[in-house]
Formats: structure tokens, C-alpha cells, sequence
């Protein structure tokens, strides 16, 4: 009883509750570490008698001294931006079902092909294909909040200056521990140019041109490599009407009214 009364006037941390059992804490204004590790504490506690599960517990970096008191608390790491750290704790006496961190990497490869059947190429400045005079699909990440077809458009309006708009996903592929212990996917994109004229990124790439997609593909980079090998096929193929990918459906979900898109292969 004694305990109970002593939490009651102790001031508790401000929190929102979520959908799981669980509390949403976010914090936002400078804070004393052993202030803060007291309320923590508290709050703690009376979260465990309202039989709350899950705590995450937002950090903006310009809290960082509070990380340590978080830590000696029982909270771990769940993940980091660049403005925040987010860490969460287990209240109840049983393995936790918090879910993992974001495990994949969203990434694109524009195969960019004209009325004469050349495909855009480029030759980058970084990366592993550095000085090796490949030449290859314009490639890049998704941002946050960004679609895959617009991410495309975007990567190679950015690379080469075409402006172009998206036809289909043709492939895509998962790869594992490629970036930092995360898996990758790398979806290939068809694209229409709506210019021509290429103006290259000069921090990006050493290169770029038109090429027809046979010479491409006879590249010896492209022919002793099964992936590359395959994906010039299905290019190949879709050159000739042989291949139908997947064009896009904008749909509103049972969870929002804003709309996204459905990918699929929508010819009748």
C-alpha cells in the first residue's frame, strides 16, 4: 500500500496508449537523467498494475543523456533515425512479442527502353562497379513513404535527367545480409522516357548513354552472371510482347481511406 501511494506522487511520464496493451512514450523536453529515472520507474510500475504490455520509448538526440537511465532501467534498442533513437521494455513476466526493427531494404533497377529498343545505361562513379566499365540499369533505394514506381522515376531523373513514366514491374529479387545484416529487395522497373537528351549526376555516375538492349546484354559482366543473365531475358522477351509484368491499381485499404498501390497483373 505503502508502495502504491509513493508512485501516486511521484509524477508520471506522459504516454499514449496503443492498439497491443502497450504505451507510447515520447519525449520532448530537456529532463534532469536522475529525474528521469525516477519517473521511469513510476511509471513503470503503474503501467504493470493497468496490465500494460509493450513500452517504446522515443528519443529525440537532443535527449541523449537519458538513454543510459533507459538502459539500466531494462529498456533495449529497437532502432535509430536520424532525428530520433526508439527503444522499448516488456512489462509482463513472459518472452516478449514486440516486433523486430524494419528487416529489408527497398531498392530499384529501371529498365528505361525507347522506340528504337535502346535501353539507358549508366556507368557509376561508386560502389562496386567503380572503374570496372560495366554499364548497367540505373539502380537506386526507395525513400520512406515513397512508392516503387515513383521511386523509379525518380532515381533516374535524378542519375541521367530522362524524364520517364512507369509501365510495369517485371522481377524482383531478395538477397540477405547485404546492407549492415539487413536483407535487400531490388525491384525491376520498366519505364517509358519522356525525354531523351541524357545530362548525367556527376557525384553518381561517370557515364551514360542509349544502347540496344543486345549489346547490353552481351556484355561479359551480364553473361557470367546468372542474374543479370536472366533479368536481360525477361527484358529481352518484354522488348518482343513475350513477357507481361505487373502495372499498377491504386486501391484504398480497409485500414485508411488514402489510396496505395496494388501491383499485379492487370491485362485483360
Amino acid at each position: 500500500m505503502a508502495s502504491s501511494s509513493l508512485v501516486e506522487q511521484i509524477e508520471l511520464l506522459n504516454a499514449t496508449h496503443d492498439a497491443y496493451d502497450g504505451v507510447i512514450v515520447d519525449m520532448k523536453d530537456p529532463m534532469d537523467s536522475n529525474v528521469f529515472a525516477t519517473m521511469l520507474k513510476a511509471s513503470i510500475s503503474q503501467w504493470r498494475q493497468q496490465g500494460k504490455k509493450g513500452v517504446w520509448l522515443k528519443l529525440p538526440i537532443e535527449l541523449a543523456n537519458l538513454v543510459e537511465a533507459a538502459v539500466l532501467e531494462g529498456f533495449w534498442y529497437h532502432h535509430a533515425e536520424a532525428t530520433h533513437l526508439m527503444l522499448v521494455y516488456w512489462i509482463p513476466k513472459t518472452p516478449h512479442t514486440i516486433p523486430a526493427n524494419a528487416s529489408h531494404r527497398v531498392g530499384i533497377a529501371a529498365f528505361v527502353m525507347n522506340d528504337k529498343g535502346e535501353v539507358l545505361l549508366v556507368q557509376e562513379n561508386n560502389g562496386t562497379f567503380k572503374g570496372t566499365g560495366v554499364w548497367k540499369f540505373p539502380t537506386g533505394v526507395v525513400d520512406a513513404g515513397e512508392d516503387i514506381c515513383a521511386g523509379a522515376i525518380r532515381e533516374v531523373k535524378e542519375e541521367t535527367g530522362i524524364d520517364a513514366e512507369f509501365v510495369e514491374l517485371l522481377a524482383f529479387r531478395q538477397s540477405h545480409n547485404s546492407f549492415f545484416g539487413k536483407s535487400d529487395l531490388m525491384f525491376v522497373c520498366m519505364l517509358r522516357p519522356l525525354s531523351f537528351k541524357i545530362q548525367i549526376q556527376n557525384s553518381e555516375l561517370a557515364a551514360a548513354l542509349w544502347m540496344s538492349l543486345d549489346e547490353y546484354a552481351a556484355q561479359p559482366y551480364v553473361q557470367k552472371r546468372e542474374q543479370f543473365k536472366y533479368i536481360a531475358k525477361i527484358c529481352s522477351a518484354k522488348k518482343d510482347s513475350n513477357y507481361i509484368g505487373f502495372s499498377t491499381v491504386a486501391l484504398t485499404s480497409g485500414f485508411s481511406f488514402k489510396k496505395n498501390y496494388l501491383y499485379c497483373n492487370n491485362h485483360n
